[in-house]
């Protein structure tokens, strides 16, 4: 159907920045007719009335508030112009193509769309402490502040700071990151603060750690752009990371090769040269068994091995083992796969390594991280363009204010070793304090200790953990029993219905400061509008805090945090929002204010003693839990397109809610059959720890053996199946990928399920 642009319905329903323009058009269109009535149709023509409205529109536009920022939502980093008029934000548009070095002009549907949380008529704008009826009560700053610091006081005097732990937030600033770590040291005794990176990238952290020094992708996106080949695991890329995924897929179509492994096939496959359906937790297996391949077949990098790596005879070794026939029958990957896959590698000129969660994820994730960074090292990929390993970051500033800015159990800001003497002492003469050099709890850590009463108060920012902690009946029973706990967030969410006071905090269009992406590039974070209500910057309520606490802090901006930053971290020796702003971005490391930052990582030498990557032979592991006769599936969590997280912000953006309104469960159609369930039909999936009901999508994108269901609802909460007690021994990370679970038809109305893989036309 055609559509009138003067139409009052079009300027009823326009919204954003073209409602905002078109309805000032016509206004200006009826202040003429008005003044000059008939006189006007004799004197001016079309032409001139229309550009008079366009200059009555330019001036209304001068009236809103644009900012060019990083975007709140997974780590891609992208950059954009914010519109706002004070109230609400009207639009996302394309910035300078400087200032967006990732991006470009592209956005996802959740960049471009997904503001609505901000004046969400739930959102948390004033304080709430709990009354003498155990009921929320709003208060004034004043006393919730008092109440926090006499509930964290207390635990700290009667048991120590150790009794108390932190668990920071990538959803916030760099600077705000800095604070939290500096907090839980300096104010509240403790090395037990950590975040959500314990529950997705921890592993990738460690294990490249160990292999090459840094915990982080050796990649720029240039490199993601212009290589040869890729191999991609474990990774949902077109849906977790839209705009990589379509730098991927533009370079795939100009004859790149990919090649993706993985238990569902994912969007991202259906472009691959090769994919190949692999059992869940086996990751390593067919890994080895490629990196076996190429050592028996002579396809390695012999010349990098030998001048750039230590440890080769050790991965030799230990891939002995893995010969095709046990990697088809472990992780059920063909030979002729496992060889496809080696040679497309070897005979490319470069190759970039991906992966996600589904890598990460299991109770050996480390290993899994290693056993890939072996690959990468002996192929010779490392450290020149087109070539690096790549780990797709989930969280927008989970890289920097989840790592980089130390809120973790065992390491300074700059991943500075906290039983170090020297970089303790450096530390403790800057925040003039005392610091154990006994390593804190990790997240998951800090729930298992809480049942021993070893954490008794717990300070919560920006993190779901009643919905992200695995094993979340457990999860909620500590969070119920705790001495005390402040939660700090948007809304009062799952975690806050257990909280004593909750702080209401800032989104990131209401604050200044730094995020640093999923390929280490620090980029500015600009406040477009007003905190509503009496919400504050985190920044500003943790200085409050630490001023009830005894502690004198000063700080005017976030720009004077960063200073303070760079002073105690050399990989962010030269970063400072001057720079940051001017230079458009500044990627670690950069070590003074003259260094240009690091475009990709090792191509001199590793971040190791002895300047070489230390490979490290991985031999066979598997799930700590297995399916058998009672639980026979394998049940694999991971996220859709039009959702984020734990829905905090998504849920609340009625058009993005039309596309995944609910969660679902995926169910191969052969046992679709044998279950007598349809598309629809509800379904109850169970495991050891508690079962969930979902309506069933009936798809051929999972293994007869395999189902999947999405994170992202707490109608449905996934994490009511998965084990809070087997950890990854190296990072704590919980077992998420992999959980056994048996699936039967629940009476309940069918419920149409929404394809989670529709693909958007546009930039994506």
């Amino acid at each position: 159907m055609s559509e009138n642009p003067d139409s009052d319905s079009d300027s009823e329903t326009a919204s954003g920045v073209a409602g905002y323009m078109q309805r000032a058009k016509q206004q200006a269109l009826q202040n003429v007719e008005h003044v000059a009535e008939g006189v006007a149709a004799e004197t001016l023509s079309e032409g001139k009335l229309f550009e008079i409205a366009q200059s009555i529109g330019d001036a209304r536009l001068e009236e809103l508030t644009v900012a060019d920022t990083t975007c709140g939502y997974c780590a891609v980093g992208c950059r954009f112009d914010l519109y706002s008029d004070g109230e609400e934000i009207l639009a996302a548009r394309p910035t300078a193509e400087e200032d967006a070095p990732v991006n470009g002009i592209s956005t996802c549907v959740k960049g471009k769309f997904g503001y609505n949380f901000v004046n969400s008529d739930d959102r948390l704008t004033t304080p709430l402490v709990r009354d003498e009826n155990g009921e929320f009560r709003e208060a004034t700053w004043d006393e919730a502040l008092a109440r926090v610091a006499e509930g964290l006081g207390e635990i700290k005097a009667e048991h120590g700071g150790q009794a108390l732990s932190v668990i920071a937030s990538s959803k916030a600033t760099n600077e705000e990151n800095y604070l939290m770590g500096k907090f839980a040291r300096q104010v509240l005794n403790t090395n037990s603060v950590d975040n959500c990176n314990r529950l997705c990238h921890s592993s990738t952290v460690a294990g490249l750690a160990q292999t090459y020094g840094y915990g982080a992708a050796s990649v720029s996106i240039e490199d993601l752009e212009t290589t040869d080949c890729y191999l991609i695991t474990g990774s949902n890329t077109t849906e977790a990371h839209p705009v990589i995924g379509t730098r991927i897929k533009q370079n795939v179509r100009d004859g790149a090769d990919l090649l993706v492994f993985d238990p569902r096939e994912v969007q991202i496959a259906e472009y691959a040269t090769q994919y190949s359906r692999v059992q869940p937790g086996y990751d390593a297996v067919w890994i080895n068994g490629i990196t076996r391949y190429l050592i028996e077949n002579d396809l390695y990098d012999e010349t990098f091995v030998a001048e750039r790596t230590t440890g080769f005879e050790d991965v030799k070794e230990a891939v002995v083992e893995f010969t095709p026939d046990r990697v088809e029958a472990v992780t059920g990957v063909p030979h002729e796969e496992i060889k496809t896959a080696a040679e497309t590698i070897a005979k490319a000129d470069t190759c970039v390594f991906g992966w996600t969660l589904g890598l990460t994820e299991h109770s050996h994730g480390t290993e899994n991280v290693i056993a890939m960074a072996n690959l990468a090292a002996i192929t010779g990929n490392l450290g020149k363009p087109g070539t690096g390993v790549s780990p797709f970051r989930g969280q927008n500033n989970v890289q920097g204010g989840g790592g980089d800015m130390g809120p973790l159990p065992d390491n300074f800001p700059g991943y500075q070793d906290i039983a170090d003497d020297e970089i303790r002492a450096k530390f403790e003469d800057a925040w003039e304090c005392e610091i154990s050099p006994e390593y804190g709890y990790y997240t998951t850590q800090m729930f298992l200790a809480a049942d021993d009463d070893d954490v008794r108060g717990m300070y919560i920012i920006g993190e779901n953990a009643a919905l992200s902690e695995p094993g979340i009946n457990h999860a909620g029973n500590v969070l119920e029993s705790l001495d005390f706990l402040v939660v700090q967030d948007l809304f009062v969410n799952e975690t806050a219905e257990y909280a004593d006071v909750v702080l209401p905090a800032c989104s990131f269009v209401e604050k200044t400061g730094t995020f640093t992406n999923t390929d280490r590039t620090v980029q500015m974070v600009k406040q477009v509008m007003e905190p509503k209500g009496a919400s504050r910057p985190d920044w500003k309520i943790l200085q409050d805090l630490a001023h009830r606490m005894g502690r004198d802090w000063d700080y005017d901006s976030t720009a004077e945090i960063m200073d303070e930053v760079n002073s105690l971290t050399p990989l962010y020796g030269g970063v400072t929002h001057d720079r940051v702003e001017s230079d458009g971005g500044l990627q670690w490391p950069c070590w003074d204010e003259d260094h240009p930052g690091t475009k990709r990582l090792y191509e001199d030498a590793f971040n190791t003693e002895d300047g070489l990557a230390h490979l490290q032979g991985i031999g066979y592991s598997e799930p700590a839990e297995r399916p058998d006769d009672e639980y026979p599936f394998t049940l694999t969590t991971g996220r859709v397109l039009y959702q984020y997280h734990t829905g905090t912000m998504t849920h609340r953006e009625e058009g993005i809610m039309e596309y995944t309104p609910s969660d679902f469960v995926e169910i191969h159609p052969d046992v679709a059959v044998n279950y007598g369930i349809e598309d629809g039909d509800q379904v109850q999936v169970e495991s050891r720890r508690g079962a969930i009901t979902v309506p069933a999508q009936v798809t051929d994108r999972v293994g007869r053996d395999t189902v999947f269901a999405p994170i992202h609802f707490a109608e449905s909460a996934v994490n009511q199946l998965t084990d809070e007690e087997r950890l990854d021994p190296a990072a704590a990370t919980p077992e998420y990928k992999v959980s056994a679970v048996r699936i039967n038809p629940h009476e309940g109305d069918s419920k149409p399920v929404q394809s989670s893989d529709i693909e958007l036309t546009g930039d994506d």
